[in-house]
């Protein structure tokens, strides 16, 4: 039987406030990677590299296989992400059982800041060297992501969550608007500097390494361990191969907890939708509506300061109205987010801009509130286990969403039917949602509900 979580106390001393700026500052570090990288630059680039690369009929070949390269980016996520199917819960079951989350913490921003940085690199036809660093990236990337989402029980009680919650997501997107913007200003003059248009790209990329790795050393200082329940295993073989055991044990017992199940399937299918727009936002603006990458740019950092602001306003919102009925109501949003999109003229930047700003304003809400509610449906003692197959569809890492995005691209060669095809992730993942008892999945997992949810 796991251990009743702590009970925090009703105004948070000292130790919890500075822990819970250090779990913040992660938030603050990661974004840098999900915004830079992910939404706004590699797409776009990579695309371009493998264009370089193709044949006469237009296509290239990753190991053997024949894709013209528009494709290619969205294939590439897609992989990272069935990787992390294997790698993440095990992840979360090595944090669990061992307690050394501030080392893994450490360990998996090392392994994704290095990868990132490495992006710098890639140029010319280089498209393989490319995708390889953005796999391992991505990988640790969610690694970490499992490891700092677990925390959250630890650091604010049920009814604390939604706004610990959104204020961490809102900071995280506040930080990664700020090197944005210093991203923008670069790729904007980057003739006044002396640079190519592509070295600039490299270097904005990169950046997004040396902030995250630069951050995070602030949150693994201010974090700390917790001792697990059970025994600790005496070294890391032990710990490896208990925790093996360990996520087969959760696998079998995740049988009992059928409703925290039902919401998983419901996150994973409507958060696929939303990282998939984030995803492929700046290939669809580049190569369907022709704007230029300073408007990409420059929407996304748009996108960055409005979801701030959203994810506090959602939080507050959901403090009147219930964090499932904010998000319920935030799905409803996103479906008339990829309707818009198909009617976007061409080199209209306002109409993009003016999108833009709707999702900026749901996107962190929805994000923070799925958040808080998954915490509730966590057996005690089991976080980071759980997180690990909850952040199988998070930042940046959609899976289902963009192989149906290329492959619909692949088979129409339009970008605007691959866009309007998300529709069927928000419609199918908002259903389950609704039907879902909240208050009796917070009770079947051994938790007390908030008052409101």
């Amino acid at each position: 039987m796991s251990a009743a979580p702590e009970v925090l106390p009703a105004e948070p001393d000292r130790a919890l406030r500075r822990e819970r700026a250090g779990w913040y500052s992660y938030d603050w570090a990661m974004s840098a990677f999900n915004t830079t990288v992910i939404s706004v630059f590699l797409a776009p680039y990579l695309t371009s590299v493998a264009e370089a690369a193709a044949d006469a009929q237009g296509r290239i070949h990753p190991l053997g296989i024949g894709m013209p390269p528009g494709s290619l980016f969205g294939y590439v996520v897609s992989l990272s992400v069935v990787l992390q199917v294997v790698v993440l819960p095990l992840t979360g079951a090595v944090a669990d059982r061992s307690g050394r989350k501030r080392q893994l913490l450490a360990a998996f921003t090392l392994i994704g800041s290095l990868c990132t940085m490495g992006l710098f690199f890639v140029a010319g036809g280089g498209y393989l060297l490319g995708s390889g660093l953005f796999i391992v990236a991505n990988i640790a990337f969610g690694a970490a992501t499992v490891v700092y989402y677990s925390w959250l029980p630890d650091l604010a009680a049920p009814d604390e969550r939604d706004a610990v919650s959104s204020r961490g997501w809102a900071l995280g997107y506040l930080g990664g608007a700020l090197l944005l913007a210093a991203n923008l200003a670069l790729y904007t003059q980057y003739e006044s500097f002396g640079l190519t248009e592509a070295e600039a790209v490299r270097i904005c990329l990169a950046s997004a390494g040396v902030w995250w790795a630069a951050f995070a050393v602030v949150s693994v200082a201010l974090l700390r361990n917790r001792t697990p329940s059970g025994d600790v295993p005496s070294s890391t073989g032990a710990a490896f191969r208990s925790s093996v055991g360990q996520l087969r044990a959760t696998l079998r017992d995740m049988r009992q907890y059928r409703l925290t199940l039902w919401f998983l399937a419901a996150y994973l299918l409507f958060n696929d939708g939303v990282q998939t727009v984030i995803t492929v936002s700046a290939q669809f603006g580049s190569e369907q509506l022709e704007l230029s990458q300073t408007t990409l740019v420059s929407a996304i950092l748009l996108v960055q300061v409005v979801a701030f602001v959203g994810a506090r306003g959602m939080g507050r919102i959901a403090e009147t109205a219930g964090a499932k009925r904010t998000v319920l109501w935030s799905l409803l949003v996103w479906v008339g987010v990829l309707v818009a999109a198909v009617f976007l003229t061409p080199g209209a930047a306002v109409q993009f801009y003016l999108l833009a700003v709707v999702i900026g304003f749901v996107l962190g809400g929805t994000q923070a509130l799925s958040r808080s509610l998954f915490s509730q449906l966590i057996p005690p003692g089991k976080e980071a286990e759980y997180f690990g197959f909850y952040t199988i569809s998070d930042r940046g890492t959609s899976w289902l969403g963009t192989f149906l995005f290329a492959l619909t691209y692949q088979l129409t060669d339009s970008y605007r039917y691959a866009i309007i095809s998300l529709v069927v992730f928000f419609v199918v993942g908002g259903v389950l949602l609704a039907r879902l008892d909240m208050r009796r999945a917070i009770v079947e997992a051994g938790n007390t509900p908030p008052e409101r949810l």
